[in-house]
């Protein structure tokens, strides 16, 4: 991992503090003075006169939280912020690298390593944000390559005054003209989904929409044709009060227009669960409180709904364990079929003797397919003993990522045993397919007492390397490329041995290598 950079906050005051957080938290857009001045507005919209240490806690999450996913219309009519900025502003390259990290990744992150927070109160602050497995997120954040920033990150020492707003009276007229038409509109249009349910006050309720029950069979076998499913889904007030919740969730997490999609509503393990969608996010409510993730728009993914138990495609009717014995399903939510690793992530069940999913963490059960070292492609989607074998102790390697996994595949690119006594183990390249579309690959060493991260990979020549402790106490660095590739390390290293795609190599713990293949 790069120099971690550290911002020098001793003598600034907790307005600049919060704008350079806002600053580096941003999306990585546009003109970097612009940046700046959106920053800026950020904190001065949450402007208070309580200048208590918990009202300055309250007023960081307020300024992340906006950061994190800014509305568009704080680019507009910026002039007033744009005055008196600082001659110099960070390096471009490192705001460019942190705008590559996942929103939350990017706050935990910052508040890490630049703001210099313990662990335990970035998690605090990642609970407030509502950020789903916040120590996963700090550990994304922690195995982050962010260049060191070529000249200093923090602001030059000339204060950055607040800027008096003037009147939002004549914008907040508009926009409750606007939210009342819309849900004149909505009750105009609607079909009774308010059931009794609450309706809240600051903004308008989406209509609640559902596909017809046979949609799917003819040949629409996408997310918006899964039907409405659950005991509950004809329970107006109850379906009512959710879609309700949802229009009253915060920021960015709440219902993205003015329909939303009832997929279930029913019992789960004895306690009422309604699922909805709108776009790529998913809401799920219960009496306790709601819930919303990002969860991608993939057509056949199970929904996790916890407790082992999964949403089915409607189209998918024939799970199985991963024994091979018919799982029972009742409107659509399977039996509980939980991981069976320790960690809890790793195969589920197969579906339809065409594939096999399983939990990862996300929201959805993505597709998991293994490709042994002696294969030339890939098994079929549904993992046989071996691939089983592996994915349960690969489950437990992989981390619990910020955004959902549509697809993994790993192929074991090479196996063997590991030298000085550790025994059997073997090497996997993991290609993860999200749900937005993009794809990353990382490397995985798993020993016969220990699992160890290992780096990015390139999926379809992959080698990777990593310094490692044999039983004896002594420090080598290994590195491992698929068949047909030959390892190479340079570094400060006693000349290397190769054997059988093996490379081993005594030298410093931690000392930087630079490994190849040929």
């Amino acid at each position: 991992m790069t120099e971690k950079v550290m911002a020098n906050t001793a003598t600034e005051s907790p307005y600049s503090e919060l704008v350079r957080m806002a600053y580096f938290v941003l999306p990585g857009r546009g003109r970097r003075v612009n940046r700046l001045a959106v920053a800026r507005r950020i904190v001065d919209g949450t402007a208070r006169r309580d200048r208590s240490p918990a009202a300055l806690a309250r007023r960081r999450t307020r300024v992340l939280r906006r950061a994190m996913r800014p509305p568009r219309r704080l680019h507009i009519g910026l002039g007033p912020w744009l005055r008196a900025l600082p001659a110099r502003l960070p390096d471009p390259a490192l705001t460019g690298a942190l705008s590559r990290l996942e929103p939350p990744v990017r706050v935990a992150y910052v508040l890490r390593h630049m703001e210099r927070m313990p662990r335990y109160k970035v998690r605090d602050q990642l609970i407030e944000l509502r950020v789903r497995d916040p120590l996963a997120v700090i550990d994304a954040a922690d195995a982050a390559e962010v260049p060191p920033a070529r000249y200093p990150e923090r602001f030059e020492a000339a204060p950055l005054p607040p800027v008096r707003n003037r009147s939002l009276l004549p914008l907040a007229g508009a926009a409750l003209l606007t939210a009342a038409l819309i849900g004149a509109l909505a009750l105009t249009e609607g079909d009774g989904f308010f059931g009794g349910g609450p309706r809240p006050a600051a903004a308008p309720v989406p209509r609640l929409v559902r596909a017809d029950s046979i949609a799917w069979s003819r040949g629409l076998r996408t997310l918006d044709a899964w039907p409405a499913r659950g005991d509950l889904a004809g329970d107006a007030a109850f379906t009512g009060r959710a879609v309700a919740a949802w229009a009253q969730a915060p920021g960015d997490r709440r219902a993205p227009g003015p329909t939303v999609q009832l997929l279930y509503a029913g019992h789960v393990g004895g306690a009422p669960l309604a699922v909805l969608r709108g776009g790529d996010l998913l809401a799920r409510y219960t009496p306790a409180g709601l819930t919303v993730v990002t969860a991608g728009t993939g057509a056949s993914a199970p929904v996790g709904l916890g407790g082992g138990r999964y949403l089915l495609a409607p189209w998918d009717t024939r799970p199985e364990t991963l024994a091979g014995a018919a799982l029972a399903v009742r409107d659509g939510v399977t039996d509980p079929v939980p991981a069976r690793t320790r960690c809890g992530r790793g195969p589920a069940f197969h579906l339809d003797g065409t594939r096999t999913v399983g939990d990862l963490g996300g929201p959805r059960a993505p597709v998991l397919t293994y490709r042994p070292p002696s294969a030339g492609r890939p098994e079929a989607a549904r993992l046989g003993r071996d691939g089983l074998r592996f994915w349960d102790r690969l489950g437990c390697g992989t981390r619990r990522l910020a955004r959902p996994v549509a697809e993994a595949a790993a192929w074991q690119f090479w196996s063997g045993t590991l030298p000085h006594g550790g025994g059997r183990a073997g090497w996997a390249c993991t290609r993860l397919s999200f749900a937005d579309g993009a794809v990353a690959a990382e490397a995985t060493l798993l020993g016969a007492r220990e699992q160890r991260a290992t780096g990015a990979c390139d999926e379809r020549r992959p080698v990777s390397g990593t310094w490692w402790r044999a039983p004896s106490g002594r420090w080598y660095y290994l590195a491992a490329a698929a068949p047909g590739l030959r390892p190479r390390a340079r570094g400060a290293l006693r000349p290397p041995e190769t054997e059988g795609r093996l490379l081993v190599a005594r030298g410093r713990a931690g000392a930087p290598v630079t490994l190849t293949a040929r």
